[in-house]
């Protein structure tokens, strides 16, 4: 994926394409990888509807041959398959009333390659290949740990997973003294000895048993307790090649997870996660020093962005889960603007007119993130996406209603 948008709006359109159904087995879902010949596609669709004139059922053979005739005029409108392939889903999708099914076509180009060539008739359209394009590939372990503790946490695109703690039992120093301390002291050490080797051994069920890749191992603690570790032969050597950070933290625990993340962001720069809260906490700290460019809020930003005073929004996937809808009376005109949460769309059917008592109908609605990001676009504004995942987020989200900017210049001067 190019950005955060491009991600969401991928996201948002599977997600769409998930909840269709058919009335039997008849979407159509096409998959064509790179290098593929139209030709040959077409020759096999051909085949296809050749098969599906003996469906016996009529309304589910017209559907099937329908969607078989859409598809190839379609692929009569390339000369040649896209670098990333080419997918097209088509088929008679369901609105809830039997005989009443619309006929929809989507021609998408993925994101990245596909490498795969595949014809599926089904009552659902096959997703599995693009919701593999979406998915991390890739992960972070963390491990924080001292002689007593140690924490074992994931961190993978936005999301930040403890796994477990275990806790080793060693005793701390004895105040005795000669040949009594220094056998105590031995015994110690074996514990601690026993205690790194268990350390190593649930990394490994942590961090390599597992369908992601890991992509590197950051390890942290106080004291020298976790350089010990590192140096020393417990780690699979397969791990021990992906530590790339030994980083000093004043905790353990959970605490410890969080200040390990906090005190790794050179390294993990890239990551999501890191990414979203460095964008908010830079927009808190200008915001508690008085910086006049700041300003947050549904009705302010979206007054600047259409005065094209934003050079950048902070917009809370959050949003995603609300509609503006303007609700209109059709007996005397009455008209009014209100958001609401998608799942209470039906509440508002219910309305009536203030002035006239009439039933009012909806004249029309929109996603408010969607709405957000095309105004956004449109003036060529910078936009950060941040989700709920990250304390910064859930932050923008309760106290900033979701939303804040960053404008052009100071318009209070």
């Amino acid at each position: 994926m190019k950005n955060s948008i491009d991600e969401y709006k991928f996201r948002k359109l599977l997600k769409e394409l998930e909840a269709k159904e058919g009335r039997g087995t008849e979407l159509i879902s096409l998959y064509i990888p790179p290098g593929r010949q139209i030709s040959d596609v077409m020759n096999a669709l051909k085949q296809e509807y050749s098969q599906a004139s003996n469906i016996k059922d009529r309304r589910t053979r017209h559907h099937v041959l329908d969607a078989l005739t859409s598809c190839m005029q379609r692929l009569k409108l390339f000369k040649s398959v896209p670098e990333n392939g080419l997918i097209i889903f088509c088929g008679y999708t369901s609105t809830g009333i039997p005989g009443n099914e619309n006929m929809e076509i989507h021609i998408i180009i993925p994101p990245e390659p596909i490498n795969i060539y595949l014809y599926r008739c089904d009552s659902k359209f096959y997703l599995d290949p693009l919701k593999e394009i979406i998915s991390e590939k890739e992960f972070y372990g963390l491990i924080v740990m001292d002689r007593n503790e140690a924490t074992f946490a994931i961190l993978k695109g936005r999301q930040l997973r403890i796994l477990d703690t275990i806790t080793s039992g060693v005793p701390g120093k004895h105040d005795a003294g000669g040949q009594s301390q220094r056998r105590y002291e031995r015994v110690i050490e074996q514990m601690a000895h026993e205690f790194y080797k268990r350390i190593a051994e649930y990394a490994e069920k942590f961090f390599l048993n597992s369908d992601v890749e890991i992509k590197g191992v950051i390890i942290g603690g106080p004291g020298k307790t976790k350089e010990d570790f590192v140096k020393g032969e417990y780690l699979h050597y397969t791990l021990k090649s992906k530590v790339i950070g030994v980083i000093d933290t004043g905790y353990t625990g959970e605490e410890g997870i969080y200040e390990l993340v906090n005190r790794s962001k050179d390294i993990l720069q890239n990551i999501k996660y890191i990414h979203e809260k460095n964008v908010v906490q830079e927009f808190l700290s200008n915001l508690a020093k008085g910086d006049s460019r700041i300003t947050y809020g549904l009705n302010e930003v979206e007054k600047l962005l259409s005065m094209n005073l934003v050079e950048k929004i902070l917009v809370s996937t959050a949003l995603g889960d609300l509609e503006k809808i303007i609700m209109m009376c059709p007996n005397c005109g009455y008209s009014k603007e209100q958001i609401i949460d998608i799942i209470n769309e039906n509440k508002v059917l219910n309305e009536v007119c203030p002035n006239c008592g009439a039933q009012m109908n909806i004249k029309c609605k929109q996603n408010l993130l969607d709405e957000i990001i095309e105004k956004a676009e449109a003036n060529n504004v910078k936009i950060e996406l941040i989700s709920t995942e990250t304390e910064e987020g859930e932050q923008l989200r309760k106290s900033f209603g979701g939303i804040a900017a960053i404008l052009r210049y100071n318009i209070t001067e």
